[in-house]
Parts: C-alpha cells; sequence; structure tokens
C-alpha cells in the first residue's frame, strides 16, 4: 500500500480513558444481544434460550424459534451494525461532511438498483443471491461518484463528493423506480427487500457475508491513523507526507465492502452510519483511531435494540428495524447537534 505513517490529530481525552470506555460499549452491545435472543413476539423462558444456545433440542418449539431464527437474526443484526457504523465514520472522514453516510453518498441507492436489476432481469429472489449484486452495486456507484467528483484540477473535494452522490443516488433512484413501477413482480420482491429488516435469513447467508464485513471492517480499523491527517484537508495530508490517493483507495475499499454486504443482507438502512459515528465522537474528539472502534460497538447495539423494540411495540405483529432506528434514533442526534456547533463535528 505504501501508505506512510503520519502524525494523528490529538485526542482531547487520555488513551486509557479512551480505553475503558470501551467497556461500556462492548457491555451495552452483549445486553442488546441478550435481549435479542429473549425478547420477541413469543415468550420464552430464559431458561429455555440458555438451553437453545447451550442444549439444542430441535424438538422443542421454543427452543427451534431461538436456534433457526434469534440467533441468525441477532448475527444478522451484528454484522449489519458493525458494517454502518463503520461505513459512516469511514465516509464522513474522507468526504469531510458530517452529514455524508452511505445513503447521501449513493451507495445504497447502487445496492438497491443492481438488487432490483437481479430480480427483473435475473428472476434472482434469495438473499444469497442479493449479496452479491448489492456488493456490485455498491462498488459501482461508489466508483461513479468518486470518478466524476474527481474531475478537475481540484480533485474530488468535499463539496463535489456530496454533490456527485446526491445526484447520483437520484439518477439511480429513478432507474430503480422505473424499474419496478413496470413490473408487478420485481415491485412485490423490492418492496420486502427496501424496508430494512434482521429478519431475512437464509442458509448460507452469514457465510457468505460475515467475510466481506470482515475484510471490510479490517481495512476501515487500521485506516483511523490515516483519516484522522485526511480529515484536516488534502494538502496539509500531502505536506505530512501522506498518499492522498493510497487512502482514499483504502477507504473506498472499506465502505464498498461494508455498505454493499450491509445493504444486501439487511436492506437499505438508513440514520445508523450518520448517527452512530456523531455519538462516538462525542465522547472521543476528532481521533478516528477511537471513533472507529466505539462506532463498531455503538452502530450494532442501536440496530438490535431498535428492532427488539420494534417486535414489543407492535406484538402480534412487528415493526422493521429500519422504521424504528430513525424513530428513537432521532431525538438523541437533535439534541447532540443542538449542543454541539456544526463545525465542530
Amino acid at each position: 500500500m505504501g501508505i506512510r505513517s503520519t502524525t494523528a490529530t490529538p485526542s482531547s481525552r487520555s488513551r486509557p480513558l479512551l480505553a475503558a470506555g470501551l467497556i461500556p460499549a462492548a457491555a451495552a452491545l452483549l445486553l442488546a444481544v441478550i435481549a435479542s435472543l429473549a425478547l420477541g413476539t413469543a415468550h420464552i423462558p430464559a431458561h429455555t434460550v440458555w438451553q437453545a444456545l447451550t442444549a439444542y433440542d430441535p424438538s422443542d418449539t421454543q427452543q427451534l424459534i431461538i436456534h433457526e431464527v434469534r440467533v441468525p437474526r441477532t448475527v444478522i443484526g451484528v454484522l449489519a451494525g458493525v458494517a454502518l457504523g463503520l461505513a459512516g465514520a469511514v465516509m464522513q472522514a474522507v468526504a469531510r461532511n458530517p452529514l455524508a453516510d452511505p445513503g447521501i453518498l449513493g451507495v445504497n441507492a447502487g445496492a438497491a438498483l443492481f438488487v432490483v436489476l437481479a430480480i427483473n432481469t435475473l428472476g434472482i429472489v434469495t438473499l444469497s443471491g442479493y449479496v452479491w449484486f448489492g456488493f456490485a452495486g455498491a462498488l459501482c456507484a461508489f466508483a461513479l461518484v468518486y470518478g466524476v467528483s474527481s474531475l478537475g484540477r481540484e480533485g474530488a473535494t468535499p463539496i463535489k463528493l456530496a454533490l456527485a452522490g446526491a445526484a447520483t443516488t437520484a439518477a439511480l433512484g429513478s432507474v430503480t423506480s422505473a424499474i419496478i413501477l413496470t413490473s408487478n413482480d420485481a415491485f412485490d420482491q423490492y418492496r420486502f427487500w427496501q424496508v430494512g429488516a434482521l429478519t431475512r435469513t437464509e442458509d448460507g447467508l452469514l457465510t457468505q457475508a460475515a467475510p466481506f464485513i470482515v475484510a471490510g471492517a479490517l481495512c476501515a480499523l487500521v485506516s483511523g491513523r490515516w483519516l484522522n491527517t485526511l480529515s484536516m484537508g488534502d494538502d496539509t495530508a500531502r505536506s505530512l507526507g501522506q498518499r492522498v490517493g493510497a487512502v482514499r483507495a483504502l477507504a473506498a475499499c472499506a465502505v464498498v465492502l461494508l455498505c454493499g454486504t450491509a445493504t444486501a443482507i439487511a436492506g437499505p438502512i438508513a440514520f445508523v452510519g450518520l448517527v452512530i459515528p456523531h455519538i462516538a465522537r462525542a465522547f472521543t474528539g476528532p481521533d478516528y483511531r477511537w471513533i472507529l472502534p466505539y462506532s463498531a460497538l455503538l452502530a450494532p447495539t442501536l440496530l438490535l435494540t431498535a428492532d427488539v423494540v420494534g417486535r414489543l411495540v407492535a406484538r402480534p405483529g412487528e415493526l422493521q428495524v429500519g422504521i424504528v432506528t430513525a424513530v428513537i434514533g432521532v431525538p438523541p442526534f437533535i439534541a447532540l447537534v443542538r449542543r454541539r456547533k456544526t463545525g465542530a463535528l
């Protein structure tokens, strides 16, 4: 890669304090995982949940629900949450835009379009098939946005990235709408997929998705020091000896892997990638070496909590997680923004 190490933005808090803060964040995620396994539309005693995890009996209906429904659902929530949290933080650093997220920069729209094309032209209706098309769509959309914004002498500036992303999102969204309006089958399949949900479990889906998310997470987590320098501006980064193009390529690789896979397995869940980096930044300061791991812990906590809330508030039915995340996440996000100056985000 050849990316030279540079001095990172110092955090306003000490390293031991930041490291200690990861413990309650991990504990919150653990509680969310336990709640996701134990709570739902069907009441299942705690000891039955434990037996399903430690001594699974397929003849027991309640253990079958835990093993076949709630465990995969929880794993998808953790994977998608980690992916969205990390992708949002990386995109905000690269774009130097506090409102950057996979939706604004066109990545979700690209993944959605390719999924619709897979449904409409190839007749693919399985989630395991969606993964590959969602991944390809995210890659093409990000390449298009970055390529368009790179035109001109000044290169891919934050403003050009945002404008190119908004234009790409609108254009791809229009194409997607045109396709689903002319095909009832594509519309029926798409309307269930486009509402973000963690309930789509298929054999082999997690096996296919996990390697992409793990690879994307590693790319994101190792880039924290370079993102610190890049967030100060391209000229500053170059003056510090950083290879801006190589860092952007690494960040793009991480975003495409994370967003494409998360969107394919859980649908285009908005808001998580936007709000979680801000919540993490409120504690860590502007140091991406810490924002990234905090985002990786807090995002799945929010996603699983929203999923559990969606199961409980609409019994015997459920609210999909993509709807609940916006409802429960907006108030704290607005409060956070009101407490901080926009320039400090």
